[in-house]
């Protein structure tokens, strides 16, 4: 059985290598292509192997989409994949396509499923590979992983741990259920449907009123991106490496209560923020500690 792969970055790339070193017969691969910039890891990896390559961006375009044809082979695997793709490319591979989310399907759909199981309190997520159609994120199943989400996870820690091995592991398997005849199209239950809009700068500040946990959840749904923010004299800044403690101290949510060498912490409403990296508007990320003595943080302070 022939497989072509659409996709990009390190997964795309996971998944290509899985593949070959599964003697899959790989048709051709299609990754961002652009002039100048980085290689993509797929793109790369594609070129390493002689394989047929067609930039993502073509796919949009009627000549790409007829040189992707005789191309597709029997089996499309589409391996994070973030381009919006005619729907016709779907059926162009004998046997389909699948498509590999980061989530429990039917719950959160869209681009960014793991940022919002983490905001939103969610004790558990997973992988869903699919059969893609006409809508986002809404075909039927074929393979579902679930794993739990740990109280101190962030977006990386829960990808890279968990999501992303499972998910490589899973595409694999679904290319073996396929060629067998046994890959299973669940219907997917619309009436337990969730979708949230990418995660972007307006979800990601931080109000210093809410409880504790529901703020820490935030600012680990937004870790490395697009990263939680508050500001202090005027100026944002952003708050990635931190810890929750069930410490109760008195003041108004968002006082500086301590600042050390390893960081300072922050009074919240039901707990302490103990944060340890931060990233000033314009700048790099940060040791807390430094960020602090270079704006005078002081006990008593506050973020608004």
């Amino acid at each position: 059985m022939k497989v072509s792969v659409i996709g990009q970055a390190a997964f795309g790339e996971a998944v290509l290598k899985r593949l070959l070193q599964d003697g899959v017969t790989v048709s051709a691969v299609s990754a961002p292509d652009t002039p100048g910039a980085r290689p993509d890891p797929l793109w790369a990896a594609a070129e390493a192997a002689g394989l047929p390559r067609v930039p993502t961006a073509a796919l949009k375009t009627p000549e790409g989409i007829a040189g992707w044809r005789p191309l597709a082979g029997d089996l499309c695997l589409m391996a994070f994949v973030t381009e919006i793709l005619p729907e016709e490319l779907f059926a162009m591979a004998a046997k389909g396509t699948v498509q590999y989310h980061p989530s429990l399907l039917p719950l959160h759909r869209g681009s960014s499923a793991i940022n919002w199981a983490i905001i939103n309190g969610d004790r558990e997520t997973g992988i869903t590979i699919f059969w893609p159609d006409d809508g986002i994120d809404t075909g039927p199943v074929l393979i579902q992983r679930a794993v739990p989400i740990g109280p101190d996870d962030t977006v990386a820690s829960l990808y890279f741990n968990s999501l992303f091995p499972m998910g490589v592991e899973a595409m694999a398997e679904s290319v073996a259920l396929v060629a067998s005849g046994q890959a299973p199209r669940i219907a997917q239950d619309h009436g337990r449907s969730t979708y949230e809009p990418p995660c972007r700068d307006g979800h990601a500040a931080i109000r210093w009123y809410r409880p504790a946990d529901a703020l820490y959840a935030l600012i680990r749904g937004c870790n490395p991106q697009p990263g939680a923010w508050t500001t202090f004299a005027e100026g944002k800044v952003r708050i990635f490496d931190c810890r929750l403690t069930g410490a109760l101290e008195p003041g108004m949510p968002g006082r500086i209560l301590r600042v050390d060498d390893d960081g300072f912490d922050v009074r919240l409403n039901g707990g302490v923020l103990r944060v340890t990296r931060v990233q000033p508007d314009g700048g790099k990320k940060m040791p807390a500690a430094e960020w602090a003595r270079a704006v005078n943080l002081q006990p008593g302070s506050r973020f608004t």
